[in-house]
């Protein structure tokens, strides 16, 4: 009979590892699971990531709501996704635990476990690394994934890397609602001239209106495509080029004066004093 396309054998995981699955760094690495490879009982997310530059494959809104709060955070460096663990010592440690390793049940191959986010840090100067577990708080009970957490804890534990589980209690809804809001606008439109991201800049420095009518005065007096200033102004918030309280509840609404905007070169980068 034959097996099922998502189903795992020594072949398939070995073809992986050939295919170089797991392995490499930021616009380089080749995550473990694609979301071709994985059922999901939820929505599953390909995304462009800012930091790597390559796509990122999210296999659930959980995941994806905390992929946002990497990209936004200055000490990330790096963000790798379904991060392959040694299956050699996950079953040692399984044996030593007297805990049933995962394995697939239509061959019986045990798998390879996956930590969903292995995370490079800049520390001061110094560069360090993080493992986190994206888990829904209601199946932190579950017997079955308590144990696959205890494996996954303990192998990080042995390379001394600081492993933890987040859950959709520890990640602010405002934050995630405004980065991936201007996620998609971190690079500028293909349109656009890095002057008028400068000239926007100086105008909403000045403009007493609220944002929105600021934007539409923008595209009025250059001349410019309806919504063509409401990119370039979610460009610059996903450049930190205009700062606000992330967490805080955002709205079009408000004064540009509620917002700190930096003075930009003509090139569209911070000018110095």
């Amino acid at each position: 009979m034959a097996k099922h396309k998502n189903s795992w054998t020594e072949d398939k995981i070995a073809r992986y590892y050939e295919e170089g699955r797991g392995s490499g760094e930021l616009s380089n690495y080749k995550p473990w699971l694609t979301i071709q490879n994985v059922p999901s009982s939820g929505r599953v997310h390909r995304i462009k990531g800012w930091k790597t530059s390559r796509i990122h494959h999210l296999l659930s809104d959980l995941e994806r709501n905390y992929f946002y709060l990497l990209e936004w955070a200055d000490n990330v460096i790096d963000i790798r996704e379904q991060y392959p663990l040694n299956r050699e010592i996950t079953v040692n440690i399984a044996a030593n635990k007297q805990i049933s390793h995962p394995i697939d049940p239509s061959t019986q191959t045990p798998i390879v476990m996956t930590t969903d986010f292995f995370i490079t840090i800049r520390k001061n100067e110094r560069i360090t690394y993080i493992a986190r577990t994206i888990k829904p708080s209601e199946k932190l009970e579950n017997p079955r994934i308590r144990d696959k957490f205890e494996i996954e804890c303990t192998y990080w534990q042995k390379r001394e890397v600081d492993w933890g589980i987040v859950t959709e209690k520890d990640i602010p809804k405002e934050a995630v609602k405004n980065i991936g809001w201007m996620h998609s606008s971190y690079q500028l439109p293909a349109s656009s001239e890095y002057n008028l991201v400068s000239e926007l800049s100086a105008f909403l420095q000045k403009s007493k209106d609220s944002i929105l009518l600021s934007l539409r005065n923008f595209d009025k007096s250059y001349r410019l495509e309806d919504g063509t200033a409401l990119s370039l102004f979610k460009y610059l918030l996903a450049r930190k080029s205009i700062i606000f309280d992330v967490k805080k509840k955002f709205s079009l609404s408000q004064l540009p004066a509620d917002l700190i905007i930096l003075n930009l070169n003509s090139d569209g980068k911070r000018a110095v004093k």
